[in-house]
């Protein structure tokens, strides 16, 4: 398999002497072109830390990420901005939308910082937002649409400039089940028909078991790093089913 990203004894630390925290430390990891991977670990664990350096969104203390066997840390800010926003898409928990701009604007945002023309602009955020099943909504303010809804722009915005890889941050921990579920369903869809690599970090068990490789991290450091097994797939989906079709009954019969 192809390595898309590498990590070499990434460390992170944050504050001076008696403040000192050491987020990350020496992690090694590689992840390959075409996998779906969780990164699991308790509040504090250092799992969003981890994200954020493998998406060059912050720099290590120590250590280097290479993007396709090249060290990140030698790109220059122009550089490293147009990686991030013609290679990466990223889905966070707390959406980052601007509220009072409509939905096509929204989701165009990064075309723009790609310097794409109007036209092409619009055109591919428009076939953004049919993936995510929300063109009707175009017009709308982002300030009024649902939980579930932002999440799917976010995920519009996130792939409409065609990424390799897909960061995304407890993308349905402020959703519930069943809306949780449809974001679940267009995130794997995405790995599994366009070969998107997909890196997830949440503390939910039966959507990491959805992927294919979960890194367990604790104290700053990878503690596990596991294949999860076709049944585990399996019954993971099977639990997610049927707590959405329990929230749905509950709705139905307010």
């Amino acid at each position: 398999m192809e390595k898309i990203i590498e990590a070499k004894n990434l460390t992170k630390i944050y504050g001076k002497k008696s403040n000192k925290f050491t987020a990350l430390k020496d992690i090694d990891l590689s992840i390959y072109k075409g996998e779906s991977v969780a990164i699991v670990g308790k509040s504090g664990s250092g799992k969003s830390t981890l994200m954020h350096l493998l998406a060059l969104l912050d720099k290590p203390t120590k250590g280097t990420v290479y993007i396709d066997g090249n060290d990140a840390s030698k790109l220059k800010n122009r550089d490293l901005n147009k990686l991030r926003n013609e290679r990466f898409g990223f889905v966070f928990q707390q959406f980052f939308m601007n509220s009072n701009d409509t939905v096509l604007e929204n989701v165009l945002l990064p075309l723009k910082i790609a310097k794409k023309g109007r036209k092409e602009r619009n055109r591919l955020a428009k076939d953004a937002l049919k993936v995510v099943d929300l063109e009707a909504k175009e017009e709308n303010k982002a300030i009024n649409l649902s939980g579930g809804q932002k999440q799917r722009v976010c995920i519009a915005r996130a792939v409409v400039n065609d990424p390799q890889i897909i960061f995304a941050d407890e993308p349905t921990g402020n959703l519930d089940s069943a809306t949780g579920d449809k974001i679940t369903d267009l995130l794997f869809d995405l790995n599994k028909n366009k070969g998107v690599t997909l890196i997830i970090v949440t503390h939910d068990e039966d959507l990491a078991k959805l992927c294919g490789r979960i890194i367990r991290v604790s104290d700053g450091q990878i503690i596990s790093d596991q294949t999860v097994r076709k049944d585990s797939h399996q019954k993971a989906s099977e639990r997610l089913e049927k707590e959405a079709a329990r929230v749905k009954k509950a709705n139905r019969e307010k």
